[in-house]
């Protein structure tokens, strides 16, 4: 096991051992726990990325229009609309 010593604002320290507090953890077992959720979702990004780079675009392409047919034959699918961004209302 290595020791990690590490430098962070006043602040967010505070915010951390409330966090951990909370949680029933030491600040040492809530950092560990993120540490490792995050190591996770890299691991799972760079999955992702190596089986996207070799995957077929024709293939995924079928494989999306066969899930939409399963899914409207299911009653499933929800309704294709075009994207279209909301403005926001400003007050004056």
């Amino acid at each position: 096991m290595s020791t990690l010593t590490i430098r962070m604002p006043d602040d967010t320290h505070a915010r951390l051992r409330d966090l951990a507090r909370v949680r029933g953890l030491s600040i040492n077992k809530l950092i560990e726990e993120m540490a490792t959720a995050t190591l996770a979702a890299h691991d799972a990004e760079v999955r992702f990325r190596l089986m996207a780079s070799r995957g077929d675009p024709k293939r995924l392409e079928a494989t999306l229009r066969r899930l939409d047919a399963e899914d409207r034959r299911k009653g499933l699918a929800e309704e294709k609309r075009p994207f279209r961004a909301q403005r926001r209302r400003t007050r004056k």
